[in-house]
Formats: C-alpha cells, sequence, structure tokens
C-alpha cells in the first residue's frame, strides 16, 4: 500500500446489491470508471465480493463493493449469497438494484438493512431497455416509499445522480469520527510510546501509530514519539510536562507508574475502541471481567489475519494475564479476520481487538451481535488496564 493511500478500513463501505444479472458489475464499472467486475449475460458471473477503492468527489476516500447476486442458486449459491450476507455488516451506504416488477427478495433485503440502520440507495438498472423501467420504479416509489434513480450504466446515465445520493446518505456518525475526540488542542505536547518489537516490523510503524501521528499533527500539536524503555529518560530532555501521554496498552502499568501527575494517560488501543467502534460499550463490558472465573469462556477477536506472532498480545499476552487471574482453567478461544462466531451465548465475554483493518460499521455490527446474545464486549487496551488496575485513571475519549 502506498503511503499516500487512505487505508481500506477509513474508507466508506457503499455496498452495491441485486439479484444475479441486475447490472451490478456493470453499475461498479460505472462508478468506478474502470471495469473491475467481470461483465456476462451469464447469471452468477461475481462469485466472492469484489472491492475497489478509489476517491468519490466530493464525498472523498470510498470502496465500492460488488457482490454475488443475492437470489443464487444451490449449495455454492448459498455459499455466494451468505458472503454477500456479511458484506452487509460492513457497509455504510447500499445501493439496490431492482430489476423486474415482482422484487419481493429486494423488498426482503431492504427490510434486513433498514434494521442495521443502513441508508439505502434504490436503483432501476438497464434504463435503456424500454418504458418497463418507469413502471418499475413507480411501483417501487408507492411500496417501498423510496424513490429509485433510473441509471443505464451502459450510457452511463444516472451515474451523477447516484453519486449525489451517496454524498448525502452518509451517516453523520461516520462524518465525526475522530481518533483523538476531546484529547488535544492546538499547541499541545503528546508524548507516544511505542515499543518497536516483533509486532512492528523493521522499518514500519503499525497502522494506528501512524493514523494517530498524523491526526496529532493535524491538529497542530507537538509529538514526541519514544520507546518504553526510552520513556523516562525522554521526560528527562522535554522542557515541560506532557498534557497528554499515549501508550501501546502492554505498557499501560509500566507508563503509568513513571508518568508526571498531571499528564493524562491513554493507549493507541483505547483510542481505537472509540474510534472504531463504542467506548461505553467496551468499558461496560470491562466490567465483566470481575465475574469471571475459572470455568468461564472468553472469546477474543483479532481483526488481523497475520501469523501468530511470539508474544502475541491477543493470542499470549491476555490470555495469560487473564489465567494468572483466573486460573489456568479459564478457556480462551480466538478467532481472526472475518471469522466470529454466528451464536456467542456460549461465551462469558468478548475481548476485541483496536479493529483498525475494520471500518467503524464492522466493528459496531459485532457489538451488536454481542448485544443482541447478551454477552459483554470490550476491547484489547481496555482489558489491560482494568486487570492493571488502571481503569478509572486512564483518560477515555468523548
Amino acid at each position: 500500500m502506498s503511503l499516500n493511500t487512505t487505508p481500506r478500513a477509513n474508507r466508506l463501505h457503499i455496498g452495491i446489491f441485486g439479484k444475479r444479472n441486475a447490472g451490478k458489475s456493470s453499475l461498479t464499472n460505472a462508478l468506478t470508471k474502470q471495469e473491475i467486475s467481470v461483465v456476462s449475460e451469464h447469471p452468477g458471473t461475481t462469485t466472492d465480493p469484489v472491492y475497489k477503492s478509489m476517491e468519490l468527489h466530493p464525498v472523498g476516500p470510498v470502496v465500492f463493493i460488488d457482490t454475488a447476486g443475492f437470489d443464487d442458486e444451490g449449495e455454492l449459491g448459498k455459499l455466494r449469497v451468505e458472503k454477500t450476507r456479511e458484506i452487509l455488516d460492513k457497509t455504510d451506504v447500499a445501493i439496490v438494484i431492482f430489476d423486474d416488477m415482482d422484487f419481493s427478495q429486494e423488498k426482503s433485503w431492504v427490510e434486513a438493512m433498514e434494521k442495521k440502520e443502513i441508508p439505502i440507495i434504490p436503483v432501476v438498472g438497464k434504463a435503456d431497455e424500454g418504458n418497463d423501467r418507469a413502471k418499475l420504479a413507480e411501483k417501487i416509489e408507492k411500496e417501498l416509499k423510496k424513490k429509485p434513480i433510473l441509471v443505464s450504466a451502459l450510457r452511463k446515465e444516472g451515474i451523477e445522480a447516484i453519486k449525489a445520493a451517496i454524498e448525502e446518505a452518509v451517516p453523520e456518525d461516520y462524518k465525526r469520527q475522530r481518533i483523538l475526540s476531546g484529547l488535544t488542542g492546538e499547541g499541545d505536547l503528546v508524548l507516544l510510546v511505542m515499543p518497536q518489537d516483533i509486532q512492528a516490523p523493521k522499518g514500519r510503524l503499525i497502522l494506528p501509530q501512524v493514523q494517530t501521528i498524523r491526526e496529532l499533527l493535524d491538529n497542530r500539536c507537538t509529538t514526541v514519539c519514544t520507546t518504553a524503555g526510552e520513556f523516562e529518560k525522554s521526560l528527562q530532555y522535554l522542557s515541560k510536562t506532557p498534557s497528554l501521554i499515549i501508550t501501546d496498552s502492554q505498557c499501560f502499568k509500566q507508563v503509568y507508574e513513571a508518568k508526571p501527575a498531571e499528564s493524562r494517560l491513554t493507549s493507541f488501543s483505547v483510542l481505537f475502541a472509540a474510534y472504531k467502534g463504542d467506548i461505553h460499550a467496551f468499558t461496560d463490558g470491562a466490567a465483566a471481567i470481575d465475574g469471571l472465573t475459572e470455568k468461564s469462556h472468553v472469546l477474543i477477536a483479532e481483526a488481523c489475519t497475520h501469523a501468530p506472532l511470539e508474544e502475541d498480545i491477543g493470542r499470549v499476552k491476555i490470555p495469560r494475564m487473564l489465567k494468572k487471574k483466573f486460573g489456568e482453567s479459564l478457556d480462551v478461544q480466538v478467532v481472526s479476520g472475518n471469522d466470529f462466531p454466528k451464536d456467542l451465548t456460549s461465551y462469558d465475554l468478548v475481548i476485541h481487538c483496536g479493529a483498525c483493518m475494520f471500518n467503524r460499521k464492522h466493528v459496531l455490527s459485532r457489538i451488536a451481535k454481542a448485544r443482541e446474545a447478551g454477552v459483554p464486549i470490550t476491547n484489547y487496551g481496555i482489558t489491560i488496564a482494568k486487570l492493571s488496575g488502571i481503569l478509572d485513571k486512564i483518560q477515555l475519549p468523548e
């Protein structure tokens, strides 16, 4: 990935849904002005979701997701439909293409999207194919109370109208998201404690560190970076006390015990708990840690799919801390990437990573699933602060 490229996780996710051969891939190609999806008269050409990142003026960085038709058939078709359904968990804005007068399937998908509070842009495709397209648009508006956009991907008609609809549909919550919400002001001195271990390969910083540094610079803060081993020496070099210290969660206790009393303290993972999820749900979920026993079952969810590394925080360090407190027989299971159990009811607690590789909608969908199952959910950094006895002493974003 180029240093000038916005990570996919930070882009507005726009899912394109419809039946097979409804024109989803043609629309994707028209919107992106690239032949990224295979177009064929044969239904079922798109199998796995196809992602295309681009800049969409005036919205900004977005990623379009071309999905398999939700009317696919057979055993393989069912798997494709399930993949399409999973895309709903990460969709910020949905474009639904209607293709015929019987749109009962589209209606059921629209209802599922509304339940997830996904803004919907209804589209009637193939507007160049006759007057029945206008009649279909009228029926959709009458039954669904949503006025569709008539589009001809072939003639590039309606494309600008879709772009304008996307801009209007961007959720306000998405526009407001900031990593350092309420924590810094112009001119603040902020000290970052960033261990450079096996988790951060030579020559690279991990994504949350990069994104936090960029926002601090945008906020016109003076930003100083150090490692855990040089933390106390760095404090001595500074002519004034940092107003905020942001540390890797693994160093929480060490930094807390050595920091100046007037310096506020937080961690990258805690910042991302708010930026990518719901900070209140995560802090409320941390209270469940007190009720764990050696018979409890804990699920640890990683957004990354990297091969496990020595002293991995999710697979090694947090399980070790939990078992030290509650006993070696405490059951800890780990999932990664898009793997996430459909049924969470067998778990007493879910602990999620900072999710720098997920968009916020994806994390919020997991929080919602945990809430529906009645299972508390928290985050790596908040968990470590809780187990270190300093959760009530760290700074949380607004």
